[in-house]
């Protein structure tokens, strides 16, 4: 005579529940976090056009004009870039990093009393180094900085988190465009009459 053991079917077990929700939360977690740091540089590519076409607006008065944007006792970046409109371009949506979540500026309208995201170093000289930097996103502070020491934001908070915690970009009176960490990888000093404008 066979015996045949009985088996009980009465679902999965807590432990197995447990189990199957931390994998769940693992994965989760792993592919937020892979799809939050592709969107950064997503980002952090698209706030590099966005400051290849202010460098044109900046070229462009610069042409008419005999010198960059300068503003007496300018408040921010915001007052002195301002001086680009009408004139130098209309389109206004490119002073609004993709990565800063700023809201959207009018289109052809002077922006001088509304925050913008990026950092302009008012006062460069027309016969200045081409690799002087002349706009930058959004910076810890308005000081002078040397190689190693913070420009951007280290932990995605404010100030200077356009990025979060990946840096941003440079941009130099040449033109050329990089990608910078949170921490400066060279120098960038500057002297009166030259003042770093902040958002």
């Amino acid at each position: 005579m066979h015996t045949v053991a009985k088996t009980s079917s009465t679902g999965f077990s807590l432990v197995e529940l447990l189990v199957v929700l931390a994998l769940l939360l693992i994965l989760t977690v792993m592919s937020t976090s892979r799809f939050n740091s592709s969107a950064r540089h997503r980002d952090l590519a698209r706030c590099q056009t966005n400051l290849q076409k202010v460098y044109l607006a900046l070229s462009i008065y610069h042409s008419d004009n005999g010198a960059f944007p300068f503003l007496k006792d300018a408040p921010n970046s915001a007052a002195a870039l301002s001086l680009l409109i009408p004139k130098s371009t209309t389109v206004t949506e490119m002073f609004i990093c993709p990565g800063s979540h700023d809201p959207e500026l009018p289109e052809g309208e002077r922006f001088a009393n509304r925050r913008i995201s990026y950092a302009y170093y008012m006062g460069r000289a027309a016969d200045g180094s081409p690799a002087d930097i002349l706009l930058s996103d959004w910076q810890v502070n308005t000081a002078p900085k040397r190689s190693g020491e913070q420009v951007f934001s280290p932990d995605g908070k404010k100030p200077a988190n356009n990025h979060y915690a990946e840096g941003g970009n440079l941009v130099s009176r040449g033109g050329e465009i990089s990608a910078c960490t949170p921490k400066a990888s060279r120098d960038l000093m500057f002297v009166q009459p030259v003042a770093l404008l902040n958002p």
